[in-house]
């Protein structure tokens, strides 16, 4: 196999957990998935005593975890799997040993492919060995008990032999440490058996067809609602119709197709407004919310996040706006579902309901000049939600979010996409405190900035990184240059940089400026579906 098809697999083994879709005829029942089993796996992997498959039977891991699994043992051990018998293994290892809920809700935001977060990692040696090569979350969204942590260990060492120069093992006990302590710590951290999971397998699995009242928001260009209708087309497989509209009232069409793993797990294709799309969503333990990340499929950073509400219970699923100035009147959409008559947006403010509909009140709002300044709570009929609106006076800082960012150049003639850094330059109030820039500031939300750059440090302005590294679009999208190399650059560098980001701000009679950071990189090559 060449590398070309190696990256293909790589690249695809993503979608294939994304979009196994597969008609009712392949649907993963336990007679096939056993016979599967036995064809696939059981040349390498013993049928044990008590009835359990050797290594298979004694690990737990998330639909993308064991696509991972079969697509190494295709590179690796050249396993001959068709796709419709990958998807079959898929569907049958996560729903028998896969992760409660509360077991993968820490470590959600590497399924959805959040993009620039920085991941926080435990102290001393796990931060070291396992958070160096790949995310932590990775690790964390396994379990096994200590020998198996013990043997995945040795896996390492012998698929992966720098792995003993990237854990700093010239300086200590590296192995005793790999091979002893740190299996019994995950052991103890992410074991096998678990009372979660024990619990979810028990508790009976939700019905997901119906309506259901949407709410989300995309970066950049701000937030959307209205009705998501969900049929069941077999077994934990449903297809979805998005009515959707933005702030602004522009209807937003989508639909496509899902498939639910575990019990919660949604992983969904489809298409929302003009662009194909992705979905990773998890199901709520009462099976009355559905909430997750979204993203392009060709572009996984570009995004947003929905949350969906069973039509028929009150609640408040999002607003339109997330901020008022005191003196402003501004329409304002609350979605969600029973919503009942009038609109209540706290002290100070008033609402006037100008418009109803089955998934949303659209309301004149008006701030008086005494309104409460802070975080208000948003309450429709009977339903309420907390920190939805901030009723403000004036700004008093101004953060760009994310505060570093990674982008990727790419085009130029070959067949890597770029990779774009989103960004918001969202307002803020000082707190209780008083100074702006604590942690008690109150949240106002993003607002339009212009936009700049400049060389972060000596190094990049020296090599003008400014100039070549790229530019900003509207909304405070990033946009990486073209791959190089590039002659015009010193040394003939690629178009990469590292630069500062601005965003002003204009507030009345006044500018505020916030900064952050930006390192436009190499491409990616390998892109499993856990990084």
């Amino acid at each position: 196999m060449n590398w070309q098809s190696i990256r293909g697999l790589l690249l695809s083994c993503g979608a294939l957990v994304l979009g196994a879709l597969a008609p009712a005829g392949v649907a993963a029942q336990g007679v096939e998935a056993e016979a599967v089993l036995k064809a696939r796996c059981a040349e390498c992997h013993e049928r044990l005593p008590d009835g359990s498959i050797n290594r298979i039977s004694h690990q737990r891991k998330t639909p993308e975890g064991w696509q991972m699994t079969i697509t190494r043992m295709t590179l690796i051990h050249g396993v001959q799997v068709t796709p419709d018998e990958r998807r079959t293994l898929v569907k049958y290892l996560s729903d028998r040993q896969g992760l409660a809920p509360s077991e993968a809700k820490p470590f959600r935001y590497i399924l959805e492919r959040t993009p620039n977060l920085v991941e926080a990692t435990p102290e001393g040696d796990l931060g070291v060995l396992c958070a160096r090569c790949h995310s932590y979350a990775r690790v964390a969204l396994q379990r096994r008990d200590a020998a198996e942590w013990t043997k995945l260990s040795h896996f390492h060492l012998g698929q992966f032999p720098t792995a003993e120069y990237q854990a700093g093992g010239r300086d200590r006990e590296w192995w005793k440490i790999v091979s002893t302590e740190a299996p019994k710590t995950l052991g103890k951290m992410y074991p096998f058996k678990t009372k979660e999971w024990t619990e979810w397998q028990k508790k009976p699995k939700a019905a997901l067809e119906g309506t259901w009242r949407v709410a989300g928001y995309r970066p950049g260009q701000g937030a959307l609602g209205g009705t998501a209708t969900i049929a069941k087309s077999g077994a934990d497989r449903y297809t979805v119709t998005y009515a959707l509209a933005d702030a602004d009232g522009k209807p937003i069409q989508g639909a496509g197709n899902a498939i639910v793993y575990t019990g919660y797990e949604w992983r969904g294709t489809g298409k929302l407004g003009s662009e194909d799309v992705r979905e990773v969503y998890a199901v709520s333990n009462d099976g009355n919310t559905i909430e997750g990340r979204w993203f392009v499929a060709t572009s996984d950073e570009t995004g947003g996040r929905l949350t969906l509400v069973r039509d028929g219970k009150p609640a408040v699923a999002g607003l339109s706006r997330s901020h008022l100035k005191v003196g402003e009147t501004a329409r304002l959409t609350v979605w969600g579902s029973g919503l009942g008559d009038k609109v209540d947006l706290g002290p100070g403010v008033t609402a006037k309901v100008v418009e109803r509909r089955a998934d949303a009140l659209v309301v004149e709002a008006t701030a008086s000049p005494k309104a409460t300044v802070g975080a208000h709570t948003v309450a429709a009929g009977k339903a309420k939600a907390t920190g939805l609106l901030t009723v403000y006076d004036k700004i008093d800082a101004v953060k760009v979010e994310p505060a570093l960012a990674i982008a990727r150049v790419g085009g130029g003639g070959g067949k890597t996409v770029p990779v774009t850094a989103q960004f918001e330059a969202v307002a803020y109030l000082a707190g209780p405190d008083g100074k702006p820039g604590t942690d008690d500031d109150v949240r106002i939300g993003a607002m339009p900035a212009d936009w700049s750059t400049e060389p972060f440090n000596d190094a990049a302005r020296e090599m003008a990184d400014d100039k070549f590294a790229g530019g900003f679009a509207a909304n405070g999208l990033f946009q990486p240059a073209v791959a190089g190399p590039n002659p015009e650059r010193v040394y003939g560098t690629n178009n990469v940089g590292d630069l500062t980001v601005k965003a002003t701000v204009k507030d009345g009679a006044q500018t505020v400026e916030g900064t952050g950071r930006v390192i436009a990189t190499v491409q990616r090559w390998v892109d499993p579906p856990i990084r």
